[in-house]
């Protein structure tokens, strides 16, 4: 069964680092700039696990896991530039 990563994240040059690391570990990755696009793959593809900026345009990660959790239950990471323990937790 191959495995497939949805990585979201606005920034091009992190979106591909990581798409490159995965798809090196041998999963099948699937990317979006933005959480409207990471809806739109997901309604497409059978994602099994999805990595999420929290801070995009248009729509940002909050929203499109909130979004997701209406109908998905597969396992969520969230990326962040925020340090603050407030903003973490």
């Amino acid at each position: 069964m191959e495995h497939k990563i949805l990585v979201v994240e606005d920034e091009q040059g992190i979106r591909e680092a990581i798409a490159i690391y995965l798809k090196n570990q041998g999963y099948k990755v699937l990317t979006a700039q933005n959480g409207k696009e990471g809806l739109d793959v997901i309604t497409e593809n059978d994602i099994h696990l999805a990595v999420v900026d929290i801070m995009m345009p248009i729509m940002d990660g909050i929203t499109m896991v909130l979004k997701v959790r209406e109908k998905y239950d597969f396992p969520i990471i969230f990326l962040s530039a925020k340090s603050e323990d407030i903003d973490k937790i």
